[in-house]
């Protein structure tokens, strides 16, 4: 390999690694403007505390009402007790309030925190979802107002399913009904809201304006990346699947056209609301308070819903992980939110590496195994490219004597006339001087698409494997206490491991193509590079890498046996003595020699 296609493939892989490292999202500023912060206010003054809410037989007391608001409509309903009423199946635990009618908290029962506590996705006055309307002159939002439920117990389970009515009452033949549904298994729950006998009282009817706002909770090891992995995503009927920024606060409007759902997607867990109709016009929006500890996002959707022919609004909350195939089992694309890349990477890691994964889980082996044995299929996938690549590099390796005579002959004082005598070298002996890049530029998309593929990937989550405790976050053998620009506050063993193995490569890699000088250090510098960049990157990415480099060097040990430079040298001298019309021209060699052909006539013109 020559020094300027060196340097092209160092500049190429120094665009990629930059890109991975300034890709990541930058740190919000601590001093916000504190008005941008919709309801920071509203979650300080009405947040209540987790302990008093985890009971079931919570109650508020009533709030002192004047009597004129208690004789307008719906005006029963601005007091009184709140209680929680439980659904309840083998995957979830659903607490409903009878203040706003709405979920007050939901839990996972399959899974727990990093700290190993109850997976709770919200709890508590953090979450806000109701709806106003105008009865008479009185404008009642359903969220500050008191249901009543239809059931006589404080919990409610069953194998088959479940059902709960929370009704806002206006009379004993006007009110509206919540009604949620809960199937034994599964994360999925019905939600209706149904207005009976209230059109001649309820203005504009015809529809309703949900309002939902929610702070997602930190439920990973670190903060930052479950951030970097968290935002609103949509379904826009007929266009698809797409989302507000994960990287800074962002707001989007939808009036022309109808979202078949809308999830608060956080890194491995989300909550969705579906409409199986649409919702006519959205507004959402998603942002971050880089001084909260505790909840890594807030997100809220204002979502306008057509009536259905029978008078309700049918919808559905799915409350779950964010497994592809659970997902993919819900309907309605809810599997497209797990970002698998864009263009080529997500064809590469939906069409081809995901399926692989699949089949390997079904052998029930370690993750950390089933990495292995993909990367293995990978590396035998693409060993002819890699045979390839080693072959063109040996080619060069044993001309570079000949390079080196004329580099001698020439000078350097003459880049564009030293280039022209390599094309003719090379045109001579039936060389590609990019035959060895190529093939590494093939295989490119490839590691970039795993560079996507791992991070989303809920399966590592809590996976052991070695020392690695999650395969799904980094493992930080070292933890300073402190932060270090480019580093961050920890170190990962296997990133260092990784580094250390992809340093490794680089020398052997130097030795097969024949660089030398000051261009066999620049190789070195990317390594660097990707330690800092992949540093707070899931242990199970830099495993990968590392497993590719280390069945790198074994492809490359079997290879170097099957390669005989004598034969290489001959076959170049024997190319050497076949006529010019019979040597085969490559379209990139001609336009090359032209391009040098043109520059050296401009040189001469400027002399």
């Amino acid at each position: 390999m020559d020094k300027n296609t060196f340097t092209g493939l160092f500049l190429i892989m120094l665009i990629i690694a930059g890109s991975v490292y300034f890709l990541q999202p930058s740190k919000v500023e601590i001093q916000k403007e504190r008005d941008r912060m919709h309801l920071d206010s509203l979650k300080k003054a009405g947040q209540t505390p987790a302990a008093n809410t985890a009971k079931a037989d919570t109650t508020k007391a009533a709030k002192a009402v004047d009597t004129a608001a208690l004789k307008s409509p719906f005006g029963a309903t601005i007091s009184g007790d709140e209680k929680f009423i439980t659904l309840e199946n083998d995957s979830a635990i659903i607490k409903l309030s009878t203040h706003g009618g709405r979920v007050y908290s939901v839990q996972l029962k399959n899974y727990l925190t990093a700290d190993k506590k109850p997976l709770i996705l919200f709890e508590g006055d953090q979450n806000s979802f109701g709806y106003a309307f105008t009865a008479g002159n009185t404008v009642v939002k359903t969220n500050d107002r008191y249901f009543t439920p239809s059931a006589a117990g404080l919990k409610v389970t069953g194998k088959d399913s479940s059902s709960i009515t929370m009704r806002l009452s206006y009379s004993q033949t006007q009110y509206v009904d919540y009604i949620y549904t809960l199937k034994g298994t599964g994360y999925k729950v019905g939600f209706t809201i149904k207005p009976v006998g209230l059109d001649g009282l309820v203005a504009n009817n015809s529809s309703i304006d949900l309002d939902w706002t929610t702070f997602v909770r930190k439920q990973e090891m670190s903060m930052a990346p479950e951030r970097q992995y968290s935002t609103v995503w949509f379904n826009k009927i007929g266009n698809g699947v797409d989302y507000l920024s994960e990287a800074k606060d962002d707001q989007k409007e939808v009036n022309d056209g109808k979202l078949q759902w809308v999830s608060f997607k956080a890194h491995f867990f989300s909550s969705v609301l579906i409409s199986k109709t649409g919702f006519t016009k959205s507004n959402l929006a998603v942002s971050v308070d880089t001084t909260d500890h505790t909840d890594i996002k807030q997100m809220k959707a204002s979502l306008v819903l057509a009536k259905d022919a029978d008078g309700s609004y049918p919808m559905e909350f799915y409350f779950g992980p964010n497994r592809f195939s659970t997902l993919k089992a819900q309907g309605y694309d809810l599997e497209k939110q797990i970002n698998m890349g864009w263009g080529p990477l997500k064809l590469i890691n939906r069409y081809a590496v995901l399926p692989v994964f699949n089949v390997l889980q079904n052998f029930n082996w370690n993750y950390g195994l089933i990495i292995l044995a993909l990367t293995i299929i990978l590396k035998l996938v693409l060993s002819p490219l890699t045979y390839k690549s080693y072959l063109s590099m040996a080619k060069m390796r044993v001309l570079k004597p000949e390079m080196d005579e004329i580099k001698a002959k020439v000078g350097e004082d003459n880049p564009t006339l030293l280039q022209q005598e390599y094309l003719k070298l090379y045109k001579k002996a039936g060389v590609n001087p990019l035959g060895g890049c190529l093939p590494l530029l093939i295989q490119m998309p490839i590691v970039i698409a795993f560079f996507r593929f791992f991070p989303g990937l809920f399966e590592l989550r809590g996976q052991s494997f070695l020392w690695m405790h999650d395969l799904s976050t980094y493992d930080s053998f070292i933890n300073f206490g402190f932060t270090l620009p480019f580093i961050g506050d920890h170190l990962s063993l296997m990133c260092v491991l990784m580094t250390i193995s992809t340093l490794i490569y680089t020398y052997f890699n130097n030795q097969i193509s024949g660089v030398s000088g000051q261009m066999k250090y620049i190789g070195y510098i990317t390594p660097i590079i990707f330690l800092g960049a992949l540093n707070s990157y899931p242990a199970g990415l830099n495993y990968y890498y590392f497993l590719a480099n280390m069945l790198t060097f074994a492809q490359q040990y079997v290879i170097r046996l099957m390669v005989d430079d004598k034969k290489i040298h001959s076959q170049i001298q024997e190319n050497k003595k076949k006529p010019e019309d019979k040597k085969k021209k490559s379209g990139f060699g001609a336009k090359m020699e032209e391009m040098m052909r043109q520059q050296q006539q401009l040189q001469a013109k400027k002399k």
